[in-house]
């Protein structure tokens, strides 16, 4: 068992690396906790960031080795652990590790989310070469020129939209012959000239030297296969939260934690921040600010609830 601490920060993302800042600024007693062997979470894996406020253009390695120096400059303690279990004891709260335990009076939950991947070749060989999961976050690259999107919900729906904007072509790939998503979104779409529907079709690889050339198709009925040239692919099949570790301790919803801008969740002394918890807009910007605001709710905790015994 390792010391005590007034606050454990589980994972080491935008979100957790913000709140390991704020928290050395509020001189607590923290620790963060991650995993990898790096910090940075999904950023780092990221091409370029082109919306990150004064910094456009950055390289996304770049970005998250700059918020994890920041963390190191100001004295954060960090110990690579991955998390099993999170105990509820009030006053304090129970981390078992698979390297070690630690006892904290509060703990900001920061695991991020991973969407969910096609599995097909060339995906991960051209992640940030054209691939990309993020219409908001990588869109601008593909202004003016062809693209496609895979899936059929909400989310896939909403990034054809969005990209219409600013493509001067967009193909939707979805594997069934209806969308699943809204009702009003699917009438925009359709309602959208320079976006084309390729029903009940799956993408069974993605080619491409340097950059995404094209996209291999299979009609799932038919079994005729085809070749589309996009200069992109952005695909929205899924996001799946980091959270397993916390199931039965906090209230969840479809596996993201409830919690609102204060990241306050519903066990006291427990925060989430970042993209594991409930909130419309997954980006760096808005994780940083969940890390912060969750150390905020975290000292107030802190300074209003009894001393543990």
């Amino acid at each position: 068992m390792s010391e005590g601490y007034d606050l454990v920060i589980v994972g080491s993302g935008p979100a957790g690396l913000a709140a390991a800042i704020y928290a050395r600024r509020a001189r607590l007693h923290a620790l963060v906790l991650e995993k990898e062997m790096m910090s940075g979470g999904q950023v780092l894996t990221t091409e370029e960031v082109d919306n990150y406020p004064g910094l456009p253009g950055m390289n996304g390695f770049e970005l998250g080795t700059k918020f994890r120096e920041h963390a190191d400059a100001l004295g954060v303690a960090f110990a690579e652990d991955e998390v099993i279990k999170i105990s509820d004891f009030g006053g304090w709260k129970q981390i078992e590790g698979r390297e070690n335990s630690y006892k904290t009076r509060t703990v900001i939950i920061a695991t991020g989310a991973m969407h969910q991947k096609l599995g097909v070749s060339g995906e991960e060989e051209l992640a940030g070469m054209g691939v990309s999961y993020c219409a908001t976050c990588d869109g601008a690259f593909f202004r003016k020129k062809t693209t496609a999107v895979v899936g059929g919900g909400d989310v896939a729906l909403e990034d054809a939209i969005f990209l219409s904007r600013l493509c001067e072509k967009v193909y939707l790939i979805h594997r069934r012959d209806e969308l699943r998503g809204a009702k009003v979104l699917q009438e925009r779409v359709f309602a959208l000239e320079n976006v084309e529907v390729i029903w009940n079709t799956v993408v069974e690889s993605i080619e491409g030297g340097e950059k995404v050339e094209s996209l291999s198709l299979k009609q799932v009925k038919t079994g005729q296969t085809s070749r589309l040239e996009v200069d992109g692919v952005f695909i929205a099949v899924g996001i799946k939260p980091l959270s397993g570790a916390f199931k039965g301790l906090v209230t969840m919803e479809n596996g993201y934690i409830c919690a609102g801008e204060d990241g306050v969740t519903s066990v006291p002394g427990i925060f989430a921040a970042g993209d594991v918890r409930t909130k419309p807009l997954r980006q760096i910007i808005t994780a940083a600010a969940d890390g912060a605001n969750a150390v905020v709710s975290a000292e107030r905790y802190l300074n209003t609830a009894a001393s543990p015994k």
